[in-house]
């Protein structure tokens, strides 16, 4: 099995003690559309436990703004990091310096951060991805046990965030995963990620996966929302318990959910990825390591939590690299 590590030895990880002596900062959530996007709600939250002070907001982005953008970062204009969503995620690694092994196997960025490093005096972008550890807590949390990758699980959907799904699926201990897409001929970036985390991938067409889910578990949908609402109602049996990850949370319960609930299933929204990887995000925007814990991390957490109306948690997330 493949270990993800990360490479990043010249990095200076400065840890908390950057943030307390720095002036105001800024970070942002980048993409088109993100009007509706939760992640500044979350962000707000965890800085002000944290006593830290950044103001984070949504910026309408689209791949022509990126030069723009990245040469306003550098400028020293106190940007301590981006939320990068869609459709970003592939075309921001071209100004960065570095990525993380996250990044790198799923051949997507979904945090950048900046960090001098050992050659340099300013400060250089690098990318992460933080949607796989979203994915395994939001998995982890609503009842998901390492022991059960013994199942088989499946994947809707076949883009960026399917391929955080495939990573996902493999730190937590599976090997082989059925990857159900509208499009089986535009399926290359998902072989390609599941070659270099030497998973198996099976991919089947879209319209199957009613007749063949109650053979899966867990199943992580990562369709728009409301793209799954036309064979929901042919669902009529899932494996008993599994759990249903649907990445879209908004409307919410999504008619997907509703349906695998209705059948005996437990549905989690992607509201909880949200969180999660909105939470790692926090930790290197604050200074920190991918894998440094932040001060009082559980009641940053649950603050989060408070602020999108989710259930206060009582133990930490687990912290994937």
């Amino acid at each position: 099995m493949c270990k993800l590590t990360d490479n990043l030895n010249g990095i200076a990880w400065e840890g908390n003690t950057m943030t307390k002596a720095a002036a105001a900062r800024r970070a942002y959530v980048l993409g088109h559309p993100i009007a509706h996007s939760l992640s500044p709600v979350l962000h707000t939250a965890a800085y002000q436990v944290l006593k830290e002070n950044i103001t984070y907001a949504r910026r309408d982005t689209l791949s022509a703004d990126l030069p723009a953008l990245m040469d306003e970062a550098e400028a020293g204009e106190a940007i301590c990091g981006f939320s990068v969503t869609m459709p970003l995620k592939t075309d921001i690694i071209r100004y960065l310096h570095s990525t993380t092994a996250l990044a790198r196997v799923t051949g997507a960025v979904n945090t950048v951060f900046w960090r001098k490093t050992e050659d340099t005096e300013a400060p250089l972008p690098h990318g992460h991805n933080t949607d796989v550890g979203g994915i395994v807590n939001a998995l982890l949390h609503a009842g998901l046990e390492t022991h059960q990758a013994t199942t088989q699980p499946a994947i809707l959907g076949g883009g960026a965030t399917a391929i955080s799904a495939l990573a996902a699926l493999h730190r937590l201990g599976y090997t082989r995963v059925t990857v159900y897409a509208r499009s089986l001929h535009k399926l290359s970036a998902i072989y390609d990620a599941a070659k270099r985390l030497s998973l198996e991938v099976q991919a089947e067409p879209l319209t199957r996966f009613p007749e063949d889910c109650a053979a899966y578990y867990p199943v992580i949908s990562t369709l728009p929302a409301h793209a799954a609402d036309d064979f929901t109602e042919n669902i009529h049996k899932v494996y008993p318990y599994a759990v249903l990850l649907d990445v879209a949370y908004d409307p919410w319960p999504s008619q997907l959910a509703q349906i695998w609930e209705r059948r005996g299933g437990c549905v989690v929204s992607g509201l909880e990825m949200l969180l999660y990887q909105a939470l790692d995000q926090v930790r290197v925007f604050t200074g920190h390591a991918t894998d440094q814990r932040l001060p009082h991390e559980l009641d940053v957490l649950n603050a989060m939590c408070a602020a999108v109306n989710l259930a206060p948690r009582e133990q930490l997330p687990d912290i994937v690299r």
